[in-house]
């Protein structure tokens, strides 16, 4: 192996501490309280893990809508490290209808508990904890399931035609549930679709189950399905249901579609002429090989990073010792320490070691007018520095250079770096993957313009880790971050993958560098795998890239 990924590697953690296995975490609730009295809760399950003191969020579930005893479709997957005591939490939430965000949630309670007691039990089932530390009535049971020896995905697409009606004013709103049947006899939910509403002809949204998920491996075990009419209330009318196997699925994936009469017992025994309650149809089975960060790097993907950093004049000026660009002779002010500790794992993964670095928010000569994208070196025609030493050096020089201005504008360096990015695509290789670091001191005034820019940014090889530095209150920054709900342009448009970290420098403030570059670039692997996957790019083999294209120094 080449030194690059050896010293990578290990700056990750990778081989001095290896994932010992990948685990899925399925959640049901019971007996949640209603908070509204008109109303049942509309829940959702948050899943947090402690890293350097904090709790950051992993992922959350669908909001699942007017039910008490939620069974949530959504899958967690995380890496178990048996060396490691692996803190979790889950917070349950009764979501707005309106709005799938915290913001407007009601608390309802939560559960802390570690990775290795879920696995050890297999099946942990606990009483929430409500708002105050009181015992509430509502319980939940994490299931978890070993990912063992093959991790491939399924994508499934499934339709029906000619379902029966089961509303009297407008047709059904049907959706389908998929559970797999256990050795024990229990039925495990694989997954739910979305609701096709007033349609008895549904076409419901590809989707993607590992083949651990749907069938435990076994191409033959029996999978139930059921179509079931969706009411506002929760109680959903049962339409029909039928049986399948990963094996009969397995007939739609030369484009051929596999059909299942749905069936209602019932009707069955009760009608004389009855034959279905409606046709359900297969249209596309792929299956997806997944491939891991590693197999990506080692087939010589390189990690561009670029570099921004926020000249406002609310950094304060310069030379005052209060100013958050103060350069101390002894002491890196908060920029340098975030910019060497994320900087310093990214460039392992760099093989030429050139970083560009720019400036935002500040005047510049010769004209003194104010810029959003300046090279930080003042070389627009070359803006890289050399290694992270070199973009600190920029960085310092420049400075005095410089007239604090504002406003803080971002989406011009994300469409800049996203230019470059775009560019990639069409060699339809994993050859460049972009990061780009934006230090800032406050909160942004072009948010309308950034929500876009990322936007259409999340279709590109480019992922972007904004770092808050000083004590203002980055309240709407967290609503870069996917985790909270879905960011969408100002037109509507969804985020086509979550791409943006945010953290608060403060947070880290006492921690080691290392706690605050494993928290910023921790879903980074994540979001390389999701990009190239989802664009059905292989890696390279290692030998095919070396003798394609040599390391620099």
């Amino acid at each position: 192996m080449s030194d690059i990924y050896e010293s990578a590697a290990n700056s990750l953690g990778l081989f001095s501490s290896p994932c010992l296995t990948k685990v899925e975490l399925r959640l049901t609730c019971k007996g949640i309280s209603d908070r509204d009295a008109l109303s049942k809760p509309d829940p959702c399950v948050i899943l947090k893990m402690k890293s350097h003191g904090q709790w950051i969020e992993v992922d959350r579930t669908e909001v699942i809508r007017s039910c008490v005893n939620p069974t949530y479709s959504k899958v967690f997957t995380l890496d178990f490290y048996f060396e490691e005591v692996q803190r979790l939490r889950f917070e349950l939430y009764d979501i707005n209808s309106g709005h799938n965000g915290l913001k407007e949630a009601d608390f309802l309670g939560s559960v802390e508990c570690t990775l290795g007691q879920i696995i050890s039990q297999r099946k942990l089932t606990k009483a929430l904890l409500r708002p105050g530390g009181t015992v509430g009535k509502a319980i939940i049971t994490i299931s978890a399931e070993e990912l063992t020896g093959n991790d491939d995905y399924i994508e499934l697409s499934f339709s029906a035609r000619k379902l029966d009606d089961k509303d009297f004013f407008t047709k059904s709103d049907p959706f389908l549930e998929i559970y797999r049947v256990n050795d024990d006899a229990t039925m495990q939910l694989v997954y739910r679709t979305e609701t096709v509403m007033n349609n008895l002809n549904p076409v419901w949204k590809t989707f993607k189950v590992s083949l651990n998920s749907l069938c435990s491996g076994d191409h033959e075990r029996k999978l139930q399905c059921t179509v079931w009419d969706w009411d506002s209330n929760g109680k959903h009318d049962y339409i029909g249901e039928f049986e399948a196997s990963f094996k009969e699925m397995r007939g739609a994936i030369d484009g051929r579609q596999v059909q299942w009469p749905c069936m209602n017992p019932k009707y069955k025994v009760k009608k004389k002429n009855y034959k279905n309650s409606g046709i359900v149809i297969l249209n596309q089975c792929k299956i997806i090989k997944m491939h891991s960060f590693l197999d990506y790097i080692m087939g010589g993907c390189q990690i561009q990073f670029t570099v921004a950093i926020d000249f406002t004049a609310s950094n304060g000026d310069p030379r005052n010792s209060c100013s958050l660009h103060y350069i101390h002779p002894y002491q890196p002010n908060e920029y340098l320490k975030a910019l060497v500790a994320v900087g310093e794992i990214c460039q392992d993964y760099d093989s030429d070691k050139m970083f560009p670095a720019f400036g935002f928010g500040a005047r510049i000569p010769p004209d003194y007018k104010v810029s959003h994208d300046f090279a930080v070196n003042f070389n627009e025609d070359n803006p890289e520095c050399a290694g992270i030493q070199g973009v600190v050096e920029a960085y310092q020089a420049c400075l005095p250079k410089l007239q604090l201005y504002g406003p803080t504008n971002i989406a011009p360096i994300i469409q800049k770096v996203a230019k470059s990015a775009s560019q990639e695509v069409h060699t339809k290789e994993a050859m460049q993957y972009f990061i780009l670091l934006i230090l800032t001191d406050g909160v942004i005034t072009d948010m309308s313009d950034t929500r876009e820019a990322i936007v259409q940014a999340s279709h590109l090889p480019m992922s972007i880790i904004i770092v808050g530095i000083g004590n203002a209150d980055f309240g709407d920054m967290q609503m870069l971050d996917g985790d909270d709900g879905i960011l969408r342009s100002p037109k509507g448009e969804p985020v086509l993958r979550d791409i943006v970290q945010f953290v608060p420098f403060r947070s880290f403030k006492h921690a080691s560098p290392a706690a605050l570059a494993k928290s910023v670039l921790a879903e980074v692997p994540n979001q390389v795998v999701d990009y190239y996957n989802s664009k059905g790019i292989k890696p390279k083999v290692p030998s095919e890239y070396q003798s394609s294209r040599p390391f620099g120094p």
